[in-house]
């Protein structure tokens, strides 16, 4: 006797042997038992989680005789009677199932049809099950409409599809449909235990785990690999045999490198990858495995007292990295594991891509980051004290105050200046400098005097809006003590002066070239780009090429060009620019070289925009009546709110 695969052999028979699909199963029971029955089933969802299944129970269930023979409609049927053994061996003649993936055409469709008039032969109903029923074409779905929705009333039409959006929905709205979903690890490896016990296979747990995993979800795909395990272990399932036919990586690995990067340990980070390289470990596998670790992980950091299954090896370690690894940077580690899988392919080494993808986890570390960042702060701030201009102080001239005149010891040495005074009046000659105030507030600095008195800074009112303020240091009459400052001197402090702003500077300038250096070869590219663009001779890729490129040299049968990414050198690109070239008078054949573009349309173009949009600005700044504005009412242009007309 020939060998039946498990996923053959364990087919459910009835809806109780069904597992994971409980929804569907109690809608059916429900509608089995009371008699409510519809004309129509769709059934959706991924391979392997019983749509086919579900829809051969169904067809018992609608022709069971019982065991007696004397059965009617039932959610459970016997197994037993001629209808169900020849629904499970498929050769019940009023069961019909058709692949709808080499059977889409009208004509195939209408020969199915073509059955539905007569009554059925052995059944009670006769039921129409449609496989892969999105594969379908337009006219065959056409054909069916009418008998789908109202079909004869012993005629039952059951579908089945992995993609419902390819189904219209005029057959949708015929249809009750039910979602079959993928199933979970837990409950696929609850039942691969029971299969292998049936067949008295010895397995460990961790084999079933890793077996329930790489089902993602399928049934049918994880008794698939329980058989090809139990081939590949000698009748016995064993968690290395199983990792090494998956090609799955070790978790020791992945708790390695979460540890290295929680550390930021990137020697081991980079020697680990090394590992996986020699050993001929799937990078992917390697990022997927990642990916679970630090689901698991958020979680726990999340809902420290979350449902673990306590009887995994594994989560010791687990709860171990969620403490020793803040909840942000799990959250980050996961985001570009997920997104370093898509890249795996571009890159010409997947294991050089995965050493990538682990080393970007290092240098994204959040701590390493603030560091740097604080780093470079510090090496800008240090160059910008050295050269930061000083305030300049005001001190009395010294003629004045060495030599006082014999009929001016009643009087003052000197009256402070009005506040209309100039700045420039109180910068004499012999004026010293403050010292540069560093994270101080400009209210509380205190300056040094030159007879080591401490200048207060008095906050100036502010007498209009729209102004801005700079400290002046001022002077008030002292007259210096020959020892020593003198208790009865008066205080100098530094009083604020204001300073109309410049509007202009509150709108920021775009650094974009106002002029492009000209050249006889930039001329002609730039009118022959601007005709082609005009005519839509050229659009999207070579239109592209055409805008960024430079015309260096041409001659009767050959153009060069040169351009700055390597991106747009394609040759077919090339080849659609030049045959759009040739429909309009040029038929030259194009050369690309990547390099440095001084002179392209695009630049042009960029440079006109530039242009017109400084003209604009400067209309709206010479207005008077923005002059106005500004002036007396501090009105400021909003940047960007200009544009050239």
């Amino acid at each position: 006797m020939s060998y039946l695969v498990l996923a053959r052999k364990y087919r459910p028979r009835n809806f109780t042997e069904m597992v994971g699909q409980d929804h569907v199963v109690q809608a059916l029971t429900n509608a089995l038992t009371t008699g409510r029955l519809h004309h129509a089933y769709l059934f959706t969802g991924t391979r392997g989680v019983g749509k086919t299944t579900v829809s051969r129970i169904l067809a018992k269930s609608l022709n069971c005789q019982g065991a007696d023979g004397q059965g009617g409609i039932t959610a459970t049927p016997c197994g037993v009677c001629q209808a169900c053994t020849d629904i499970d061996s498929g050769r019940f003649v009023d069961y019909t199932e058709l692949d709808a993936a080499s059977n889409r055409g009208v004509d195939e469709v209408q020969a199915l049809l073509e059955q539905a008039v007569y009554k059925p032969v052995q059944g009670r109903f006769k039921v129409f099950m449609i496989d892969e029923v999105h594969m379908l074409t337009g006219h065959a779905f056409n054909a069916m409409l009418k008998t789908l929705e109202e079909p004869p009333e012993y005629l039952k039409f059951v579908l089945a599809t992995t993609d419902p959006q390819k189904v219209p929905v005029t057959v949708l709205s015929r249809c009750l449909q039910f979602n079959l979903r993928p199933m979970a690890p837990e409950t696929i490896r609850e039942h691969l235990q029971k299969v292998l016990q049936a067949e008295q296979v010895s397995a460990d747990v961790p084999a079933l785990r890793l077996l329930a995993r790489a089902a993602h979800g399928s049934m049918r795909d994880a008794l698939s690999l329980t058989d090809q395990a139990i081939a590949f272990g000698s009748g016995s399932l064993q968690e290395a045999l199983v990792r090494q036919m998956l090609g799955s990586v070790d978790r020791s690995y992945v708790f390695r490198l979460l540890q290295a990067l929680a550390q930021g340990d990137g020697k081991t980070v980079v020697e680990t990858s090394e590992a996986l390289r020699t050993h001929g470990l799937s990078a992917a596998s390697t990022l997927e495995e990642m990916s679970g670790v630090l689901q698991r992980m958020a979680v726990l950091q999340a809902v420290p007292d979350s449902a673990q299954d306590d009887s995994d090896p594994e989560l010791a370690e687990i709860a171990l990295l969620a403490a020793l690894m803040p909840a942000d940077e799990t959250q980050l580690l996961y985001s570009i594991c997920l997104h370093g899988r898509s890249e795996l392919g571009l890159a010409p080494d997947e294991y050089a891509a995965l050493t990538m993808v682990l080393l970007r986890l290092l240098a994204f570390k959040p701590g390493a980051a603030q560091a740097a960042m604080q780093e470079k702060k510090t090496l800008k701030i240090a160059p910008q004290r050295a050269t930061e201009p000083q305030a300049p102080v005001a001190v009395a001239p010294p003629a004045a105050a060495a030599a006082p005149s014999p009929t001016s010891e009643s009087k003052p040495a000197s009256v402070p200046p009005p506040a209309s005074t100039p700045t420039s009046a109180l910068r004499p000659p012999l004026a010293r400098a403050l010292p540069a105030v560093d994270t101080v507030p400009l209210t509380e600095a205190a300056v040094a005097a030159p007879q080591g008195q401490r200048l207060a800074v008095r906050d100036m009112p502010a007498a209009s809006r729209g102004t801005q303020s700079q400290p002046v240091v001022a002077q008030q009459a002292s007259t210096p003590a020959p020892s020593g400052p003198s208790p009865d001197a008066a205080k100098i402090e530094a009083v604020q002066v204001r300073e109309q702003p410049d509007p202009r500077r509150d709108v920021p300038q775009e650094q974009t070239p106002t002029s492009v250096p000209a050249s006889p070869e930039g001329d002609f590219w730039y009118a022959t780009v601007q005709a082609l663009i005009a005519t839509e001779a050229i659009t999207a890729m070579v239109r592209e090429l055409a805008l960024q490129s430079q015309l260096v040299a041409r001659d009767q049968d050959q153009w060069l060009l040169r351009v700055e990414r390597e991106s747009l050198n394609q040759s077919g690109s090339r080849e659609r620019l030049a045959a759009a070239l040739a429909a309009a008078g040029y038929p030259v054949q194009l050369v690309a070289e990547v390099g440095r573009v001084t002179d392209s349309p695009a630049r042009r173009n960029a440079a006109k925009a530039a242009q017109a949009q400084l003209a604009a600005e400067k209309i709206v700044f010479d207005d008077p009546l923005v002059q106005s504005l500004m002036r007396d009412f501090g009105a400021k242009i909003v940047p960007g709110s200009i544009k050239p007309g």
